[in-house]
């Protein structure tokens, strides 16, 4: 009996599963992270909150402190009625005054003499007055009349102090111009001269003495002649370098 013919193996379609082979099971990846109850996650630190929270704070006791300070300076100002110090160019004389003309130039002796008068105005505050640096000059150039230093000292309620300085220049050179026009000055009693005190001040209240604050007075803008007439201009005081008080 002669064999049949063998009938020809059709290709597998794409997807095609035998039922007989047995379906291996694909082993679950293994969990990378530990779960755990959502009531067990600790919580997030809420940073945010606080920091806004410290900021208002902060805020707060600024305005609280600021009001204080207004306060506190609104009743100190009520019971003690503060008034800064007065100065005035109380006079200025020249016991020694020269111009002589040389082979090299022009040269200033002069010897000033002036006094400044400082009154405290206050029923209830003392001003206390550190050491002071005194310069003069003269002229609208600012020629140099030399310049001394002050002790310190106190300035009681209600008193007035005069203060003494001396200043000298010997043999100061200077232009040939301007010697002449201020030896004119000088004979006719025309002759202007400007006071700078560099001073500090600071304020007793009650028996309490505060810090010592920089200060500078400003004298000048009156001739010999008024001056010698009994005229007292008074003098300009600046603190911190830019208030200036009349």
């Amino acid at each position: 009996m002669a064999d049949k013919p063998m009938k020809p193996v059709l290709p597998r379609p794409p997807g095609y599963r035998d039922p007989n082979h047995p379906v291996k099971s694909a082993r679950r990846p293994l969990p990378t992270k530990t779960l755990v109850p959502h009531s067990f996650q600790p919580r997030k630190r809420r940073s945010r909150h606080w920091c806004r929270l410290c900021l208002c704070c902060l805020i707060l006791l600024l305005i609280i402190v600021i009001l204080l300070l207004i306060i506190s300076g609104g009743l100190f100002y009520i019971w003690f009625e503060p008034k800064l110090p007065v100065f005035h160019l109380q006079s200025f004389k020249f016991p020694t005054f020269s111009v002589t003309k040389k082979s090299d130039g022009t040269y200033l002796k002069a010897k000033m003499v002036a006094r400044i008068e400082v009154r405290n105005p206050n029923e209830k505050i003392i001003y206390h007055f550190g050491e002071s640096k005194v310069e003069t000059t003269t002229g609208d150039e600012e020629v140099n009349l030399g310049s001394t230093s002050l002790p310190k000292f106190t300035q009681e309620k209600g008193n007035a102090t005069s203060l003494k300085t001396v200043t000298n220049v010997n043999n100061e050179l200077i232009e040939d111009r301007i010697g002449s026009k201020i030896l004119h000055q000088f004979t006719s009693k025309k002759l202007k001269v400007k006071m700078n005190v560099k001073t500090r001040v600071g304020i007793g209240v009650a028996g309490m003495k505060t810090g010592l604050l920089g200060a500078e007075v400003l004298c000048g803008g009156v001739t010999l002649k008024e001056t010698e007439s009994g005229e007292m201009p008074r003098c300009v005081m600046k603190i911190l370098q830019w208030i200036i008080i009349r």
